[in-house]
């Protein structure tokens, strides 16, 4: 299955691009999913059609879904939910409360994810669209799967072993002290499977001959600038981005001088779009005259997006992260464009790297040649972060 995560600073045209991606898709014969993974929907009324948490065929070949993400929280995480409003209960808020107060915040768009692992699982589509929500929150949960796996190696095993094996002797003591029951292995067990479940994920959002990320952007100041710091971000969590989509230009036929001062800037950071994100593909939509809703304006933009081609090639390998030996050293690269160097936190501890940009952070599990081996400096050239290790003295 081919995957393509579509994502953007919210209200940029994201959910159009990717209706129209989908389209050209299944134009093509390939079995294509567009799914929205976005809390505020919009995906239906791109297609003009009434969608819901399963695939709906909107054509031949095209099916459409906005994910429902409390069935997915209910199908997935069940049973922990369960017997967190058993303990709410026990501690008096009535069942409606503790239904409500179960569901931990955040839970309901992480489940997004698992949905995404199951189509791949299936493999009953070639293509999967995702539109989804807009890029602060989409990085939040492609940084889940790795952040999941720290919790899981340092804390979380540990406790379950401790439990599993003190749970029969404490369990009528604690019940009685309480009011409600230790947890069973089902609700034990759950967020282990489910971190194995993003652990698979993670291979597959990671590989760039299955999953890239095209970026929609608008020419405008704040809009590149989160494009920019999403691209640096996304390549942190070594996921790959194969292009990027300016769209709403305003067409040089549009000569009202009203328009005069904002084509000129638009055209300035036209430019620097092409130079910022080089050698990205870069590919230009204008601002239609009319809503793109519907499937006859879907039409037009995905003719004017995509041609000919097939957009479910990949446009552009970005390789985001490399080990290099050179004269029996070795040396980590990180392809994190445009960021400073002063910006960047390094830390390791045993076989972790932890690199730090802003507020997002990365524990990069080292490969087991660099585990053993010290840092010795770091600098950035070409846009890689180049991390130099040494033996230890």
């Amino acid at each position: 299955m081919r995957i393509i995560l579509m994502t953007g600073k919210g209200g940029v045209g994201k959910t159009s691009v990717a209706a129209a991606t989908g389209l050209r898709c299944a134009e093509l014969g390939y079995k294509t999913l567009v799914l929205s993974t976005d809390p505020a929907h919009s995906l239906a009324d791109s297609f003009m059609v009434e969608l819901g948490h399963d695939p709906k065929e909107v054509r031949p070949n095209l099916w459409g879904a906005e994910l429902d993400a409390l069935r997915e929280l209910e199908g997935n995480w069940g049973a922990v939910k369960r017997y967190i409003s058993e303990v709410l209960q026990a501690r008096g808020l009535e069942g409606v409360q503790a239904e409500e107060l179960a569901i931990l915040p955040g839970m309901d768009e992480i489940f997004g994810l698992v949905r995404v692992k199951r189509h791949y699982d299936e493999k009953e589509y070639d293509v999967l669209v995702i539109d989804s929500a807009p890029t602060g929150t989409a990085l939040r949960l492609l940084s889940l799967p790795e952040v999941a796996g720290w919790y899981m190696r340092k804390f979380y095993k540990p406790l379950q072993g401790m439990a599993q094996v003190l749970s029969p002797v404490f369990e009528p003591i604690f019940k009685r002290v309480t009011g409600f029951s230790l947890p069973n292995k089902e609700v034990m067990d759950a967020p282990y499977e489910f971190y194995e479940e993003l652990e698979a994920l993670e291979k597959i959002l990671t590989d760039n001959t299955t999953t890239t990320v095209r970026l929609v952007t608008n020419p405008e100041k704040m809009v590149i600038n989160e494009s920019l710091r999403a691209h640096s971000y996304l390549s942190l969590y070594n996921v790959a981005t194969d292009m990027v989509i300016a769209n709403r230009i305003i067409p040089e036929e549009v000569q009202d001088p009203f328009f005069k001062a904002w084509k000129d800037n638009q055209k300035q950071y036209c430019e620097q779009i092409h130079r910022d994100f080089h050698p990205l593909p870069i590919k230009q939509i204008p601002l239609y005259a009319e809503e793109m809703c519907g499937i006859a304006a879907l039409e037009r933009l995905k003719e004017t997006l995509y041609g000919n081609e097939d957009p479910s090639q990949v446009y552009y390998k970005e390789n985001t992260m490399r080990v290099v030996e050179e004269n029996k050293q070795y040396r980590l690269e990180l392809y994190l464009p445009g960021v400073p160097k002063e910006k960047i936190e390094l830390t390791k501890t045993g076989d972790e790297l932890n690199i730090r940009i802003g507020n997002h952070r990365r524990n990069l599990v080292l490969p087991q040649a660099l585990s053993v081996l010290q840092t010795a400096g770091a600098k950035m050239e070409d846009d890689y972060l180049k991390i130099r290790f040494s033996t230890p003295v």
